[in-house]
C-alpha cells in the first residue's frame, strides 16, 4: 500500500449499521444481497494506481476483527444486545464478497455479495476508503487539510460567537476527507463547541466519551421488497413493526422517504407514532414535510414538543439554523451533518454511494421525496413499485372503487 492503513477499526463506522444489522440478524439471516457502488459526480477518474491502492486498502479491511475493547464498548450500549455481540465476536468481513472493477475510462465499479447480514456492513468501509485514496492521490492533501483547517475554525467561531445556536451530531464518515481529519473534526466540535451532541461513528464516539447515535438507514426498509411475502407497498409496515418488536422504543427515529413520505405515514400508525421518538428527514423539501409531520402528530393527538425532527439531507450551518428557527418552537429539533464537517475542503466533495440493489435476488429500490434519486438496476421494477405506492396512495383517498 501507498497510503497508512485507513481502516483501523471495525467500529470505524455508522452506529445505524449496528442497529439495523442487529434486527437482521434476530430475525432475517435468510436473506442475502447485492450492493452497487456509484460517484454521482460528473467527470471523475479513478486511475490504476487508485485502484490498486482501494483493492490493497480492501484486503486490509478483511484482516481485521473485533477486539475485546471494542466488544465491551458495542455492549455498554444498551439497546445492542448481548448474542448480537457474540456474532460479532465471530464476524469478520469476508474479501470474497467485494468485486472492484475499473472501466478504461476510469470509472470505477465495485458490487457487494452475499448474506445480508454481512454484505450490509460493507458500505461504510468501502466508501471510506474510495474517497480518502482519491483525495489523498488525486490532491495534494496538506493544501486540502489546511483549507478544512481553516474552514473548522470558523464553524467554531461562529458557534462561539452565537451565529449558530442549534445542536447536531457529526454524521460524516462515508465522504470523509480522511480518517485522521473526521477525528481531527469530531474532538475539536465536540471538545470547543457546546453543540455537537455526538457522531454516527462508533469508533470515534468511544475514543472521545460522546454519544453515538443512529437510527436506519433505506436499506432497512428496502431489504423487506425482496421478500415475497410482504406486499412491496406494505414494506413501511412490517420494518416499523421488526424495528419496534427489537428495540421496543429505545431505539426509535423512523427514516419516512424510503418509499416516499406520504406513503409512510399510511403506516405510522397511533401506535408507531406513540413508540417512536422521532421522525428523520433525508429527501423532498424539508420544510413542507416538517409541516405535513406536524399534522400527523396533531391529527393523533400528540404534542410535538414530545417528539423530535432530525433532519440529514445534505445540510450546512447555515441550512441547519433556519430550520431550527423554523421548527424550534413547535417540536425538538437536531440534525446530523456529514460531509460540511468531515470533507469541507478547497476542493469539491465526492458524492459516493453503495446502495442495496437486490435481496434474495429481487430487485429493491429507493423512492425517496426527490425525484430522481433512485438507483436501481432495474428500470422497470422502479415503475412497478412507484405503481404500487400510487395504488395504496389513492386506494386511501376513496379514489378507487
Amino acid at each position: 500500500m501507498i497510503l497508512e492503513p485507513i481502516i483501523v477499526s471495525l467500529l470505524d463506522t455508522d452506529l445505524y449499521k449496528f442497529n439495523m444489522d442487529q434486527v437482521i440478524f434476530h430475525k432475517h439471516t435468510d436473506l442475502s444481497g447485492e450492493y452497487d457502488f456509484r460517484c454521482r459526480n460528473e467527470g471523475v477518474v479513478f486511475t490504476q494506481e487508485m485502484f490498486k491502492e482501494i483493492n490493497e486498502q480492501i484486503d486490509h479491511l478483511c484482516t481485521l476483527r473485533f477486539t475485546k475493547k471494542e466488544l465491551d464498548y458495542l455492549r455498554s450500549i444498551r439497546f445492542i444486545k448481548d448474542d448480537y455481540v457474540e456474532f460479532l465476536r465471530l464476524w469478520r468481513p469476508i474479501r470474497d464478497y467485494v468485486e472492484t472493477s475499473l472501466s478504461p475510462e476510469g470509472q470505477l465499479g465495485i458490487v457487494v455479495r452475499g448474506p445480508l447480514f454481512s454484505a450490509m456492513q460493507f458500505e461504510i468501509y468501502l466508501l471510506e476508503i474510495v474517497n480518502e485514496v482519491y483525495f489523498r492521490l488525486k490532491f495534494d492533501y496538506v493544501t486540502l487539510r489546511r483549507s478544512a483547517e481553516e474552514r473548522l475554525r470558523q464553524k467554531i467561531h461562529d458557534f462561539h460567537k452565537g451565529k449558530y445556536s442549534f445542536k447536531f451530531a457529526e454524521f460524516g464518515c462515508r465522504r470523509r476527507l480522511s480518517r485522521e481529519w473526521q477525528d481531527e473534526v469530531v474532538k475539536r466540535l465536540a471538545l470547543e463547541t457546546k453543540n455537537c451532541v455526538g457522531t454516527s461513528n462508533v469508533y470515534l464516539a468511544m475514543k472521545y466519551r460522546v454519544k453515538p447515535i443512529g437510527t436506519f438507514a433505506h436499506e432497512f426498509v428496502q431489504m423487506y421488497q425482496g421478500i415475497d411475502s410482504i406486499p412491496l407497498s406494505y414494506t413501511n409496515h412490517h420494518a416499523l413493526e421488526d424495528w419496534y418488536d427489537e428495540y421496543r422504543g429505545d431505539n426509535g427515529t423512523a427514516l419516512t422517504d424510503t418509499i416516499t413520505t406520504d406513503l409512510f405515514l399510511l403506516d405510522f400508525n397511533r401506535s408507531m407514532v406513540n413508540n417512536f421518538k422521532g421522525v428523520r428527514h433525508d429527501s423532498g423539501d424539508p420544510y413542507e414535510w416538517g409541516e405535513k409531520m406536524l399534522a400527523h402528530y396533531e391529527k393523533y393527538g400528540v404534542d410535538p414538543m414530545s417528539k423530535q425532527f432530525l433532519f440529514s439531507d445534505s445540510l450546512d450551518f447555515d441550512k441547519a439554523q433556519a430550520l431550527y428557527d423554523y421548527f424550534k418552537d413547535r417540536v425538538k429539533v437536531t440534525f446530523g451533518i456529514g460531509t460540511f464537517c468531515s470533507n469541507d475542503t478547497c476542493e469539491k466533495p465526492l458524492n459516493i454511494v453503495i446502495k442495496l440493489q437486490t435481496v434474495n435476488g429481487n430487485p429493491v429500490a429507493k423512492l425517496s421525496d426527490t425525484p430522481g434519486k433512485e438507483m436501481c438496476r432495474d428500470p422497470e421494477y422502479v415503475k412497478y413499485l412507484r405503481q404500487g405506492v400510487e395504488f395504496r396512495l389513492r386506494r386511501q383517498k376513496g379514489m378507487l372503487s
